[in-house]
């Protein structure tokens, strides 16, 4: 096991590269230049100002050039300064939002699967009944909503008209003045909602892949055999087909990890919480190109973590490919 997780953290070195230049590549091809930003809304910017400025960001040299440096940086775990008017270091601006939007999304992916899967297991051992039914109606609900409507509409009654929930920020503007109890009650009220709507797609999805792959476990012959064996319904389920259907299903929490970024973005600008999303938009907005590939190097990076983390849950999972 400690070979195999070894060989797939070298592989995982050049993998990261080519992402790396392919991203690099794209960025740079996109019309539009960041000096655009700082130059077009200014009537005293001229020629040289452009000139100058392009000097600066490196923006003058080729294009191979540009990447071997910001290559030689990443070596260092430096992802340059933002070409923002701050110039604040990309890992200091990426730090102050990462710990947000990953404690969002992780309780979003552990309401999901508490959820989830049990609902999916219902529905497979209950198949065509009115609970199967009435979880596909909510999952065709799920699919076809959109996640701003949603937010929108949540914001709307159980912000605006009940007042029970925040809609906005992360914390009341009295937040320091709250008891040590208070302040942690303050940080919940806020994130309800944005976990509801970051949740609530990933719930009819994942149920519909849970019930599938159950409906699919329990008609193997190896548990025909486990009942006519006499063992209990319940153990049946839950300690022999539980874990093959939870394979599939692995490997796709596993390939969701990256939406930890790149799914932040609606939410957090609808609830202006201040995480990786919402950064992610201001720079390609901006043409901020230290800071967008800061960003996509971390998306990538969980991408590669992520197919690891479902290889090593496969192996916990199933003692086959443990002993393989």
């Amino acid at each position: 096991m400690l070979t195999y997780l070894l060989k797939r953290l070298a592989m995982m070195i050049p993998l990261l590269i080519g992402i790396t230049l392919i991203s690099f590549v794209v960025i740079h091809l996109a019309p539009g230049e960041p000096t655009d930003m700082q130059t077009d809304l200014n009537p005293k910017a001229s020629a040289e100002m452009r000139n100058r400025l392009m000097e600066r960001y490196d923006l003058d040299k080729p294009l191979y050039v540009q990447y071997g440096k910001w290559l030689g940086r990443l070596v260092r775990l430096d992802f340059g300064e933002s070409f923002a008017q701050d110039h604040r270091p990309v890992m200091d601006k990426i730090a102050e939002r990462l710990p947000i939007t990953i404690i969002i999304n992780v309780l979003s992916i552990l309401v999901i699967l508490l959820v989830a899967v049990p609902i999916g297991i219902l529905s497979a051992v209950k198949r065509n009944s009115p609970f199967d039914r009435g979880t596909t109606i909510f999952v065709f609900i799920g699919f076809a909503m959109p996640s701003f409507w949603l937010a929108l509409l949540l914001m709307d009654y159980f912000g605006v008209r009940l007042g029970l929930f925040p809609i906005a920020g992360l914390k009341d503007i009295g937040h320091e003045y709250y008891s040590w109890p208070g302040q942690i009650w303050d940080y919940v009220r806020h994130m309800i909602l944005p976990v509801f709507v970051s949740a609530f797609g990933g719930l009819a999805g994942f149920s519909r892949y849970m019930r599938s792959n159950m409906l699919e476990v329990i008609r193997q012959d190896y548990i025909l055999t486990a009942r006519a064996k006499g063992l209990s319904e319940r153990t049946v389920i839950y300690k022999h087909a539980l874990r093959n259907a939870l394979l599939p299903l692995i490997t796709i929490l596993g390939l969701s990890v990256p939406g930890l970024i790149g799914g932040s973005v609606i939410f957090e600008t609808i609830f202006a919480i201040p995480g990786m999303g919402k950064l992610f938009y201001d720079g390609v907005m901006m043409r901020d190109y230290p800071l967008i590939m800061g960003i996509l190097v971390i998306g990538a990076a969980l991408t590669l973590v992520g197919n690891l983390l479902a290889d090593i849950s496969y192996a916990m999972a199933d003692p086959r490919i443990r002993k393989g």
